[in-house]
């Protein structure tokens, strides 16, 4: 099971820690991604956590965001910085079995329920 919390409303500028309890699994045999989509438009890959502690994000998230993970805690954290109005839409986990390095939402195979995050102008 993969649990998101952390969301929340900020103003532009601000920031937000988003959280992906982990159960039933050990993550480092796991790649976690996040994802988001904001009203009316499709899903998209945010950044992905691979097994080995290889990450990766989109264009529009690059140098603001940041994912992290505790193995102890079974928590993998994704850090956002500098929230602009788009990034406001309901963000995802998922986890991929094995080793992934993407952001492509088939890959995964289990996702946890999302959680809102508003950043306003």
């Amino acid at each position: 099971q993969l649990q998101a919390s952390g969301g929340g409303s900020v103003r532009q500028g601000g920031s937000l820690k988003l959280s992906c309890l982990v159960s039933g699994f050990a993550l480092n045999y796991y790649s976690i991604g996040w994802f988001r989509q904001a009203p009316g438009k499709q899903r998209e890959g945010v950044s992905c956590l691979a097994s080995d502690y290889k990450t990766i994000y989109s264009d529009a998230v690059k140098g603001r965001f940041t994912i992290s993970r505790d193995d102890a805690a079974s928590t993998v954290y994704l850090q956002m910085n500098n929230l602009k109005p788009e990034d406001t839409a309901v963000y995802y986990c998922a986890s991929a079995e094995g080793y992934y390095l993407g952001i492509e939402s088939n890959q995964y195979d289990y996702w946890g329920q999302g959680t809102l995050v508003t950043v306003s102008s």
